[in-house]
């Protein structure tokens, strides 16, 4: 098995069974295709297994996709939770999660294209492990807020529907950078979405009057 393209990805390769074998070789396919190019010979033969232990994990390449995306997308929430260390500031804990996010993306620029682009093309299936996944994000976000709030930071609670909608936002500017091709400039958006979260954070008595 080829080397992890980024930190981020080595809890996936550390796990030598089948399944996680063929995740892998799937991550390393995509590093170098877009998954329409992306053959299930692409993933076995980087993967090191044979076409018989694919079907027997994954009835389609569309499945071993999705299951790549979701342990891509754990890794990355995991690494946002790493960073929002509690005894910081909420302002230093979400300017640390924002960099955790935004890094990690920038890191493995293929992946970034295809789990922001791609994956609204690969069908009902694909949309709803994104859904999933901007919800886990959401909750990650909305207890980050709650240990400040319980703190003493003076901020806002952090509701569902307001946490998916930042969710959405954050995702829309990366989106627009992934479309311009602009992959390396990713982390240059953490001050915007900082400032986005402390706009939505600050107690109604400290928001301007417009």
């Amino acid at each position: 098995m080829q080397p992890p393209p980024s930190e981020l990805l080595e809890p996936t390769f550390a796990d030598n069974s089948p399944r996680s074998r063929l995740i892998a070789g799937m991550l390393l396919a995509l590093c170098d295709k877009s998954f329409a190019a992306v053959s299930v010979a692409d993933v076995v033969r980087l993967a090191r297994v044979s076409k018989r232990t694919f079907y027997e994990h994954f009835e389609t390449r569309e499945a071993c996709y999705l299951a790549t995306y979701e342990a891509v997308s754990s890794a990355l929430l995991a690494r946002i939770e790493q960073a929002a260390v509690l005894e910081l500031p909420v302002s230093a804990r979400l300017m640390a999660a924002a960099q955790a996010y935004l890094s990690a993306l920038q890191e493995v620029p293929p992946l970034a294209r295809t789990f922001f682009l791609e994956i609204q093309l690969a069908g009902p299936d694909a949309l709803a492990a994104r859904r999933a996944v901007h919800q886990r994000f959401a909750d990650v976000l909305r207890e980050l807020v709650r240990k400040g709030k319980n703190a003493g930071a003076d901020v806002r609670a952090l509701g569902p529907d307001m946490a998916v909608a930042i969710v959405g936002a954050i995702n829309e500017l990366l989106m627009v950078r992934i479309e311009q091709g602009r992959l390396g400039e990713l982390t240059q958006l953490q001050a915007a979405v900082v400032e986005l979260f402390e706009a939505l954070l600050r107690e109604p008595e400290q928001s301007e009057v417009l």
